[in-house]
């Protein structure tokens, strides 16, 4: 889900959504993987109201919301944050330099009592919230902030892939 815009952080030097929304199409193009603007179409700002839509607009759908490590180590300044992990079951993915504060931070701290076993984190659709778990997986230090700083969104970011790769298989 592309975000119009992350309340936390400045909008100084992001790209426009349309281009951001266009650079993710192209990196999920054949893949399993869907790229999607529809907190922008549903209005929302804040990822707890988006999660209230969302369940009420596909209340069939077994939703898990992915974040990286980066974004679960400040889940505690969200608005509604022990609400939201109460809307959804979370996967969390290993980002360098942040494991640490995730899972020792405040969230970490407050959600242990209902992490489970990477070994069982297929389960996470079926399990009633709150429940969590951390991934394992490589570690790679893209970040849309340092996307933003090397300028690729000004050149096109369709050669950046979640692995670091190029399309062609160089280094990026």
């Amino acid at each position: 889900m592309v975000s119009p815009g992350n309340p936390l952080k400045a909008v100084e030097g992001m790209a426009p959504f349309a281009r951001r929304m266009a650079s993710v199409l192209a990196l999920v193009d054949g893949h399993r993987l869907i790229a999607t603007d529809i907190e922008a179409r549903l209005g929302t700002r804040y990822t707890l109201d988006t999660v209230r839509k969302l369940h009420r607009r596909f209340p069939a759908v077994q939703f898990v919301w992915l974040t990286g490590a980066d974004g679960f180590a400040t889940l505690s300044r969200w608005k509604g944050w022990k609400n939201l992990v109460k809307q959804v079951p979370i996967a969390v993915m290993p980002r360098p330099g942040q494991n640490t504060a995730a899972l020792h931070g405040v969230a970490g701290h407050y959600m242990a009592r209902w992490r489970i076993p990477a070994r069982r984190a297929a389960l996470l659709p079926t399990l009633k919230p709150p429940v969590w778990a951390f991934l394992p997986g490589r570690q790679t230090g893209i970040s849309a902030t340092s996307i933003r700083q090397s300028g690729a969104f000004d050149s096109g970011a369709s050669h950046i892939t979640p692995s670091g790769l190029s399309h062609s298989g160089e280094r990026s």
